[in-house]
């Protein structure tokens, strides 16, 4: 996206913008989500592979260390600890759809550091409040954003469990049985292997044929409103603001 915002095709066009909705899933459905934490990544993905030597193998097929500093995670903590995510997923959502999904998608990357770097659970709510709070009020400074209490209140609560529960299932009707995946204009789905040039090649076509075929398919089922897709998460302008901010 950022290749295709910094250097549009023509800089007299109407600027391009995308709305990035994240769809929920689940690597451990299984997991109790009543607990903080199950258990380390480490432990999880040794049992899953077989041992070590199954793990050390999946490691280097998948280049997971290449795909981490892809994403912007320098260092993946393998210690960190595993649990139900339906809380975090529930989070995000809500923030979307409350704030916008610019603001969802800073989140979203702060719970990357915060669960891939730092370790924490996604599941431990006190602390994920903690950390979602301060975001908002870092992203939002002249909003009064939910503070602490009031994100930890929703938590611990159900409010948004209904829609992440039928978008599991509308992803278990396509077929979709590993991540990452990506959707774009509900027709194109992309593995997350894929390279680059793929991406750039569907978004050329997009940015010359001068709109979209078709809208994101769970969209309805997350209960994200037309408007806050036309809103956009990552645009041009702010791509621009985030340059400026990195050299003030």
């Amino acid at each position: 996206m950022r290749h295709v915002l910094s250097k549009p095709l023509n800089s007299n066009s109407p600027s391009l913008a995308f709305a990035v909705i994240r769809v929920p899933y689940f690597l451990e459905p299984h997991y109790d989500d009543s607990k903080p934490f199950i258990e380390s990544n480490r432990d999880r993905l040794v049992a899953k592979w077989g041992g070590k030597k199954g793990w050390n193998r999946q490691k280097v097929a998948h280049d997971l260390k290449g795909r981490g500093l892809a994403a912007g995670i320098p260092h993946f903590n393998l210690d960190r600890l595993a649990s139900n995510s339906m809380a975090s997923h529930r989070l995000i959502q809500l923030i979307g759809k409350r704030y916008s999904l610019g603001v969802s998608e800073a989140l979203y990357d702060r719970l990357n550091v915060y669960y891939f770097v730092e370790g924490h659970a996604l599941n431990d709510k006190p602390r994920l409040a903690k950390v979602a709070a301060e975001t908002l009020s870092e992203l939002l400074p002249q909003d009064t954003p939910m503070n602490e209490e009031e994100i930890l209140s929703f938590l611990q609560g159900d409010e948004g469990r209904l829609e992440i529960e039928n978008a599991l299932r509308a992803l278990n009707q396509l077929g979709v049985s590993g991540i990452p995946k990506f959707i774009i204009e509900g027709t194109h789905m992309v593995d997350g292997a894929a390279g680059p040039k793929t991406f750039i090649n569907i978004f050329r076509e997009i940015e010359k044929r001068g709109k979209v075929e078709g809208g994101p398919i769970f969209g309805d089922i997350l209960g994200v409103s037309q408007e806050t897709v036309n809103r956009g998460s990552h645009t041009r302008e702010s791509l621009l603001l985030d340059k400026v901010e990195q050299m003030a």
